[in-house]
């Protein structure tokens, strides 16, 4: 029997692959093959008693002890990387029939391996990775959070709530991953299934007890999070978005549905669900269908339409009435929890849609076992990287940068910095006044993703400010003039009609930078510009490379250039409220 692997080359200090567990204890493959009902083979001389120590769908990151699986692609079947696998010391390989037919004709005469032959690999590769890194997600608290916006910033006040009571914190999502405060940049919302597993072992063997983490769609429907045991699962709200994978909108609820659903291999334990869109209300019945004696009703939580912030809230277990803004721009909001007690929320970012964020990670936290106000204090300190995040260079005007890139997500946006423009007015005069400022978004759309989107982006964009500059998001592989054209015919479309533009200006710049100048140059005292669509993002993929791109040390250059003959400190870091 193999020994327990103790190399730290193989575990958490290797900088050139993902986070892995220091020590792992040998599973057998044909332990693997019972449990996933995958055929056992075998190449070359050797018995069934096989042992693997790791897991990884991706043939560079393969470490001696491993199980590469050898998954058929869109472009090439991943079984033809397998001799380069076995050459890094892998001990086994999961695939399919056509995989293993390959493997005959890949690998060299004198090869032995291993071989777990399954009709669909993918589906039961997160049961495997969970097997082999000994299930983490039942030693530790996992709480997952789905939906179209909004999972990024209620995870971060998820996160921030649960520091806040002691609890040993790992986080998982769009911007970073962050393990007792190592951050480790991630390039998917929800990491592949064998990631996904080692990271979890890793944060287990580290002490942490609890992890939330965002749970994209994709991950759902590809099985990235099968094997994990979701302790809390979390809903936000659901807006058109990635039809290009799920086709229709029905497909993309099915796939959040995943989470709370009845006979789901991924439903979590415990719901949280926020009831103010209808598709929150469908998912609010798919969670009460799914429970049972040990499985309670789902917690339900409603801040109120997001354009009427005085309108009544749906009947909900935690409510949020009208908020309080103070100058720095943090909401005090009255809330009301279960058991009718009330609390005042702090929550540190605009707009109505951040009280329901803040709110449902109020539900979320004390769904977890902390006490209300130990969460209310933390919610109130969370920094959420490129959300509506200032960039201050003394200028007289708001420059934001945010990662609103979804027609429901820009029009929020934008509302809630009208918003924020029509309470200033009403303190010197009311909104009708000269000293109403205006609002300025530079946006653009995502190339080889939901076309559908496009027009309905730049509609929801000249709908809210009076410039809009279109300009290129992450093209990737798609002609970038071909994207803008879909966006402007969206935003020159609604000069009419029941929602009228506010657009007074709508300009084409393909240029990022020259057109986040434009907006800066463009903007007067006591204005809004925000710089919308990839936030956080520190790259744009222009056929298929990648090239250094930041909105917020591009917004601050341009803020400095237009300031240089009065700044002194033109060229200096920029300043970034985070």
């Amino acid at each position: 029997m193999a020994s327990t692997r103790r190399s730290s080359k193989q575990g958490d200090n290797r900088a050139d692959g993902p986070r892995r567990p220091r020590v792992v204890v040998p599973t057998d493959v044909s332990v693997l093959s019972a449990a996933t009902g995958a055929r056992l083979d075998l190449i070359g001389a050797g018995g069934h008693d096989v042992q693997v120590t790791g897991v990884t769908l991706r043939g560079q990151d393969v470490q001696p002890g491993d199980l590469f699986a050898a998954l058929p692609g869109a472009n090439t079947h991943g079984a033809r990387f397998a001799a380069d696998a076995l050459a890094a010391g892998a001990a086994a390989i999961l695939t399919d029939p056509a995989g293993r037919a390959e493997l005959a004709r890949v690998l060299p005469p004198d090869a032995r391996c291993a071989v777990l032959i399954h009709p669909d690999p993918r589906r039961v590769l997160g049961a495997v990775s969970a097997r082999i890194f000994a299930h983490p997600s039942q030693r530790l608290k996992l709480i997952g959070i789905t939906g179209t916006s909004g999972k990024t910033t209620t995870a971060y006040m998820v996160e921030a709530a649960l520091l806040a009571a002691g609890r040993s914190v790992g986080l998982i999502g769009t911007v970073e991953t962050r393990i007792n405060g190592i951050a480790i940049p991630s390039s998917l919302t929800t990491p592949e299934a064998p990631t996904l597993q080692a990271v979890l072992a890793a944060m287990v063997e580290d002490g942490v007890d609890t992890v939330v983490m965002e749970v994209s769609s994709h991950a759902l429907a590809l099985g990235r999070v099968d094997g994990a045991h979701f302790a809390i699962g979390a809903f936000t709200n659901l807006s058109q978005d990635h039809l290009d994978f799920h086709d229709t909108m029905q497909a993309y609820f099915d796939a959040k549905a995943r989470l709370f659903a009845a006979g789901s291999p991924t439903h979590a334990s415990r719901a949280v669900i926020c009831v103010d869109d209808e598709w929150g209300r469908r998912m609010a019945e798919v969670a009460r269908g799914a429970a049972t004696g040990s499985r309670p009703y789902p917690v339900t939580v409603s801040a109120g339409p997001a354009d009427r912030p005085d309108a009544p809230v749906r009947r909900a277990q935690w409510t949020a009435g009208r908020p309080r803004v103070t100058a720095s721009g943090k909401q005090l909001v009255p809330v009301t929890g279960p058991r009718g007690v009330e609390y005042e929320l702090t929550v540190p970012l605009p707009g109505r849609y951040n009280v329901a964020n803040a709110l449902t990670a109020l539900a979320i936290v004390t769904a977890a076992g902390v006490a209300t106000q130990v969460a209310i204090d933390g919610i109130a300190g969370t920094r959420v990287p490129g959300r509506l995040e200032r960039v201050d260079r003394g200028q007289d005007f708001l420059a934001l940068v945010d990662y609103a890139h979804k027609p429901g997500a820009v029009e929020a946006v934008l509302a809630t910095l009208r918003a924020q423009l029509d309470t200033a007015a009403d303190g010197v005069g009311g909104a009708d006044t000269a000293d109403t400022g205006r609002v300025a978004v530079v946006l653009g759309a995502g190339g080889d993703r939901d076309t559908g989107k496009r027009a309905l982006m730049g509609a929801a964009a000249a709908r809210g400010a009076e410039l809009v500059v279109i300009t290129d998001d992450n093209p990737r592989s798609e002609e970038p003039a071909a994207i803008r054209t879909a966006v402007v015919a969206g935003a020159r479309a609604i000069s009419g009609g029941e929602r009228p533009a506010r657009a007074e200006d709508i300009r084409e710049i393909g240029d990022r930078r020259e057109a986040i100048a434009a907006a800066v140059t463009w903007a007067r005292p006591g204005d809004i510009v925000v710089v919308a669509g990839k936030g956080h993002e520190t790259g744009q993929e222009i056929a298929g490379v990648k090239h250094p791109f930041d909105d917020r040390v591009e917004l601050a250059s341009a803020l400095d250039a237009l300031n240089a003959p009065d700044a002194l400190n033109a060229g200096a870091e920029p300043e970034v409220d985070r």
